[in-house]
């Protein structure tokens, strides 16, 4: 028998099979529909500001949504922040996919910002992790300006936006940005990918260019277990997701406590990869009310 590809897979259609989204749920199109309706709701409803710069290119913006001050628990004076990294697999969708995500959380008294960033191939997953650190370092220096609480921010991401999220915990803020070594209140990372090893020998190769080096600097599971933080960080996925977004899940928490960094791992049963971040449109859901209390809004 040939040499396993990763674990026990032999074949690119298995790890395929089991990285592949769209090929686990009935109709991936209305899934993608779901976030595109909820994504208009939030832009003709909620107050806005789309496309702040971060950076020098012209991917390199984000998006705000204002917290609502009248909201229940939100208190006088500036808001929490959430901020939220999209998915796509490093390759596709924008923040713009994704302003639904402030629907419920606006109500909860919370910021929301979403980040964009440019996609492989255009750049690698080095030059994205780049962005997304750029991103939050403009976040916890400007926000101020915004509405936003500077001390209370929480980040989180989707897919590819939970690696970005366990790369941002991973970030030395103190040595390169000269920020608190632990900005962040809190992290919640939804059906992230911690070891890139898999996806090397997947559909995802030709746009997403993988080599030896990106997959030891990018891994977050192989680099978490000596990064001491305070910051806990809920890892998540869909119980209707394939096994190996729960294994994912698994090896990043185990690093994170293997360092003494607070943390929790729990399946969201009857959800898949997508409809695992529709809470963010409830603000009575687990997902606002974990953030809500982590960020001391009350409600």
């Amino acid at each position: 028998m040939p040499a396993a590809l990763y674990r026990h897979f032999q074949t690119q259609a298995e790890i395929d099979a089991a990285y592949n989204p769209s090929l686990q749920v009935a109709d991936a199109a209305a899934e993608l529909r779901h976030f595109a309706e909820a994504a208009q709701r939030a832009r003709a409803t909620l107050r806005h500001q789309l496309d702040l710069p971060y950076g020098a290119t012209l991917a390199e913006t984000l998006d705000i949504f204002p917290a609502d001050p009248s909201a229940q628990g939100s208190g006088p004076g500036a808001a929490p922040v959430f901020v939220f990294l999209h998915g796509g697999y490093w390759r596709a969708l924008s923040s713009r996919d994704f302003s639904g995500i402030a629907l419920g959380l606006q109500r909860r008294g919370i910021t929301t910002v979403l980040v964009n960033y440019a996609l492989c191939p255009q750049v690698t997953i080095d030059e994205i992790v780049r962005q997304v650190r750029a991103a939050l370092a403009w976040v916890l220096r400007h926000i101020g300006a915004h509405g936003g609480d500077a001390q209370r921010v929480a980040i989180g991401g989707h897919s590819a936006g939970g690696h970005l999220t366990a790369m941002a915990l991973l970030t030395r803020w103190a040595e390169d940005y000269g920020l608190p070594a632990d900005p962040f209140r809190a992290a919640l990372a939804i059906s992230g990918l911690y070891d890139l090893n898999p996806l090397r020998y997947s559909y995802l190769q030709p746009m997403i260019q993988l080599d030896d080096g990106v997959i030891r600097r990018q891994s977050p599971a192989f680099l978490a277990s000596t990064r001491r933080s305070t910051t806990p960080l809920w890892l998540t996925w869909g119980g209707d997701e394939s096994d190996e977004f729960a294994h994912q899940s698994r090896l990043m928490h185990d690093a994170w406590q293997t360092a003494g960094n607070p943390g929790v791992l729990s399946v969201q049963a009857g959800r898949n990869h997508f409809s695992a971040l529709h809470g963010f449109e409830d603000p009575a859901s687990p997902l606002c009310d974990w953030l809500a209390h982590h960020l001391s809004t009350g409600g």
